[in-house]
């Protein structure tokens, strides 16, 4: 077993807090990963970690050799970075996450081109609504809507993304055609909201004729998955705000109707995060380049017509 890779196992053990989280995200099994710290530990005659069978904590001399640890990583990556570069032959996987409505609507539909054109790099997709940990996680990028809390990342914005308020006809037909957030909050429409550890989408920022407000709705529904709310929308349960991409066909067929019109909803920004690096991966900037422009494409295609039902 190489150096380097015992290394990079001691890496995701201290950052994770488990080798079985560490084993998971590295793809080897936990007896590997026991293993490979074991070796590390012997080469450096020190502990780097008190096991038990219920908790692992880690020494001083491991948080000491942690920081050295990240520059020799660091380091390995930018030379292969160069060395790539040299070559145009970028390889190896490229962890990416997004959101569920993102990822099934504008990113996955981009990987099969790019893996077509790059046939040595594999990419790890991972599709979740909730916010993630580029460096607890393991990610290369991680695509989102919104503004980000980590100031240590950097960003790369790819479109600003309009939004609407939409409900079924059945529910129109059912609870009126409410024309403003005001008369929303006024009338106790249902509010489909997304709702996770942190969101705040339950506060609804719309677009008044005195300018931006944030309109606390309520509803009974709530879900961490985007997807769910339009399904429940399209059956008649409420009302939804959503990035237009995802329902765009829905507003076409009719199957859902623009409400609240006279207040739209802010616009949000999609971008990509990524970490501080000296040398960045190619293989991340090229995914990162290629899936942006093709998406920025999309979004811009499928903003709100003038003329939808309503």
């Amino acid at each position: 077993m190489s150096y380097f890779e015992n290394i990079r196992t001691f890496v995701r053990v201290y950052e994770l807090g488990s080798m079985s989280a560490a084993g998971r995200d590295l793809r080897v099994s936990p007896a590997v990963t026991s293993s490979r710290i074991s070796q590390l530990e012997d080469h450096l005659g020190v502990r780097l970690f008190q096991r038990t069978t219920r908790n692992l904590s880690v020494t001083e001399q491991g948080q000491a050799f942690y920081r050295g640890a990240c520059e020799i990583l660091e380091s390995i990556e930018a030379a292969e970075a160069q060395v790539t570069a040299i070559t145009d032959s970028p390889r190896g996987s490229l962890y990416v996450a997004a959101p569920l409505g993102v990822g099934r609507r504008l990113i996955a539909p981009q990987v099969p081109a790019f893996l077509a054109e790059y046939p040595d790099v594999s990419v790890r997709l991972r599709l979740t609504d909730r916010k993630v940990d580029l460096t607890t996680e393991g990610l290369d990028l991680a695509y989102f809507l919104g503004q980000p809390e980590d100031s240590n990342l950097k960003i790369k914005k790819i479109a600003d993304v309009q939004r609407v308020l939409c409900a079924s006809p059945a529910y129109i037909a059912q609870r009126g055609h409410p024309h403003s957030g005001h008369e929303i909050v006024r009338d106790k429409h249902e509010c489909l909201n997304l709702r996770f550890p942190g969101a705040t989408e339950f506060q609804w920022p719309l677009i008044t004729a005195s300018g931006p407000k944030r309109f606390r709705v309520a509803g009974r529904y709530e879900c961490d998955d985007g997807d769910v709310l339009v399904d429940w929308a399209l059956a008649g349960h409420g009302i939804a705000l959503k990035p237009v991409f995802e329902v765009a066909q829905h507003l076409k067929t009719g199957e859902l109707a623009v409400v609240g019109e006279e207040t739209p909803p802010e616009p949000i920004q999609m971008a990509c995060l990524f970490t501080h690096r000296r040398h960045q991966d190619p293989k991340s900037r090229l995914f990162m380049d290629f899936v942006s422009e093709r998406i920025a494409g999309v979004i811009k295609d499928t903003r709100l017509p003038d003329q939808l039902p309503r």
